[in-house]
């Protein structure tokens, strides 16, 4: 059997197996995502899985290079997770190797709309978090509320990129610049949105992405980070894999200086076991391929839904829709709605009722995180009330998904009158 008729074979019986056990989700007749993974995409999985080499081996190198180049970063490291992106790149940020880093007791801003593992990986290292409030329309920073409130302990400036948009970003970056303030951009929920041209999560020192299941792209779990400085990139891979020696490029220099020690194991600064699978970089480098198509169709989605609200004159008094920041073409995986102040107290009830259409929800991000349980763990000197706009976000929002193939009238149906009937 030729080569070609052997890949024949093996991509039509994988198929089979595919289609034999392949189940839906049933829970949601309309889901936060509608088949997250194409046959294609568990094809490429399934490769990987009868190759031998699971972990962290050529498919995620291609990823990484692929990723770096679309998104105009000069290097790219792939982890196993948007939150294991966010604890690689704050720990790089203060790390002795670095040359600018932040130190134990140094100011860090960060939204007090906010995810668990954008905030505590920065609290870990010894940062001292100081919140500021957002739009609650937009769910991001105002870049001039933020700038003021820097002050000479200021080192760190965690930004979130909230489901596809940004505050002005550039100012902030130049700011930073200015001030030799460390910048993160936490992009976990905006892979392919784009602020006058330049790709969200390029503006800072390092920038975070997440391939969760319901996001724009999905490798079931995944992350990824970008940089454009090679000793940052260098700085990464280390601490990804143990502290190790093996992807630094002055690695045969450090072990000339420990003869005695086995080459293969030289641990030359701290670490974790952040790698990702090559599974999931076969199938999240086989869905970043279809990132600009997906895009697309979740916008067109994110369209139809909003003129089939708005042809009833109900939705003026119930609800209120997110608002697109001048300047940014954004990447949607999800359609945030508000409901009206004067409905504000039947959130529950309604998400409640949209469970039971079957239309699947999440909150915003998670709220004003000065709310959490968590939160009050540590004695941080701001309340929950000190941030009324993220506290309207709370109290109002949520969000239902897009989808990355067109939705159809069914399901279109569906939203629009379940919205409009409660």
């Amino acid at each position: 059997m030729n080569k070609n008729m052997k890949n024949y074979s093996v991509n039509k019986t994988i198929n089979l197996l595919i289609n034999k056990y392949r189940k839906k989700n049933n829970k949601f007749s309309y889901p936060l995502l509608d088949d997250a993974f194409s046959n294609n995409d568990l094809s490429k999985g399934i490769k990987v899985i009868l190759s031998g080499q699971l972990t962290m081996s050529k498919e995620t190198k291609n990823f990484e290079k692929l990723f770096a180049k679309k998104i105009k970063a000069k290097y790219a490291v792939m982890v196993n997770s948007g939150s294991s992106a966010n604890l690689l790149a704050t720990f790089a940020a203060c790390n002795p190797m670095r040359k600018k880093r932040f130190k134990k007791g140094d100011e860090v801003l960060i939204p007090a709309l906010c995810w668990s593992t954008s905030l505590w990986p920065l609290v870990q290292s010894g940062l001292k978090p100081k919140f500021v409030d957002v739009d609650p329309y937009t769910l991001n920073v105002n870049s001039k509320d933020l700038i003021k409130k820097i002050t000479n302990k200021t080192k760190v400036i965690m930004i979130i990129h909230a489901l596809g948009n940004s505050s002005e970003i550039d100012l902030i970056s130049n700011y930073a610049k200015k001030k030799n303030i460390i910048l993160i951009e936490d992009t976990c929920e905006s892979l392919g949105s784009k602020y006058k041209g330049k790709s969200l999560g390029t503006f800072g020192d390092f920038g975070t992405y997440s391939f969760y299941y319901s996001h724009q792209i999905s490798s079931g779990e995944g992350g990824m980070i970008v940089c454009n400085n090679r000793a940052d990139y260098d700085l990464l891979q280390s601490l990804r894999s143990h502290g190790w020696t093996r992807n630094l490029s002055n690695r045969k220099k450090i072990e000339k200086k420990y003869p005695n020690l086995d080459n293969r194991f030289i641990f030359a600064n701290s670490g974790f076991n952040l790698r990702p699978t090559d599974i999931s970089a076969s199938i999240g480098n086989n869905q970043f391929k279809r990132l600009s198509k997906f895009k697309n169709i979740r916008k067109k989605n994110r369209d139809k839904i909003i003129s089939g609200l708005k042809k009833s004159k109900k939705w003026k008094n119930q609800y209120n829709f997110f608002k697109i920041n001048k300047n940014i073409d954004p990447s949607f995986f999800g359609f945030p709605i508000f409901l009206s102040k004067r409905y504000s107290h039947k959130k529950f009830s309604l998400i409640k009722y949209l469970n039971k259409k079957g239309i699947e929800n999440r909150p915003i991000i998670s709220g004003n995180f000065l709310n959490q349980p968590s939160a009050k763990l540590y004695k941080f000197k701001q309340k929950a009330k000190d941030f009324p706009n993220a506290q309207i976000v709370q109290e109002r929002g949520f969000f239902i998904g897009l989808h990355a193939k067109p939705i159809n009238k069914f399901q279109l149906k569906l939203i629009v009158d379940s919205l409009l009937s409660f």
